[in-house]
């Protein structure tokens, strides 16, 4: 299977840098720019499917995606972004005020730290990766999109890497870019990272 990956579009959080986890924001007009531009460059591949993360950004992202090749988004709550509990919301700064320390842990090993009333990024890799082995069992020989978010690609990308976690800040995926994992019997292969060239006209 050849399994595209797609970060969701901007929203207003994401330009105000505020962590988003499981809250639900829209997609402002820049992020349904590179939705729609994502449904033009994907328009072209013959896709089998499109899944995407329940989430209202996720799924406003896959929609274009959807529509030009006529077929429904499924989604996969295995695809959702890493529920970052009581950090939802906030600035660094923010995070620095009310959990001294917790910045500085969270860059030394991840492992070990769970968000404040919410998961560790161990968890989510276990269920983002659940849900591509289901992917996979149902297109084996198919080429499907997934529309996500950072965290859960870039826990995708370490696991296919044979990468441990702690190495997630060294994989970029930019706002509606776009990755490419082949997978199959023998092995899952990286082909594309943070593909953000139909972005030019939308940035």
């Amino acid at each position: 299977m050849r399994l595209i990956l797609a970060r969701h579009g901007e929203t207003d959080a994401n330009r105000e840098g505020r962590v988003q986890g499981v809250g639900d924001s829209p997609l402002n007009s820049t992020g349904r720019c590179q939705a729609m531009a994502l449904g033009h460059y994907l328009k072209d591949y013959t896709i089998d499917a499109v899944y995407s993360s329940p989430l209202t950004r996720a799924l406003e992202t896959a929609e274009p995606i959807a529509r030009s090749h006529d077929l429904e988004v499924a989604l996969v709550e295995g695809l959702r972004e890493l529920d970052v509990g009581d950090l939802d919301g906030l600035t660094g700064p923010e995070i620095r005020e009310k959990y001294p320390g917790f910045m500085e842990e969270w860059m030394r090993n991840v492992h070990s730290l769970r968000m404040p009333e919410g998961e560790s990024i161990v968890e989510l890799q276990a269920r983002a990766w659940t849900s591509v082995e289901q992917i996979a069992q149902r297109h084996p020989e198919g080429i499907v999109v997934a529309v996500s978010h950072n965290f859960v690609i870039q826990s995708i990308v370490c696991k296919v890497l044979d990468l441990e976690l702690n190495s997630f800040r060294k994989i970029r995926q930019d706002l509606g870019a776009v990755s490419i994992l082949e997978l199959s019997n023998e092995g899952s292969v990286l082909v594309t990272l943070n593909d953000r060239c139909h972005l030019r006209e939308s940035s």
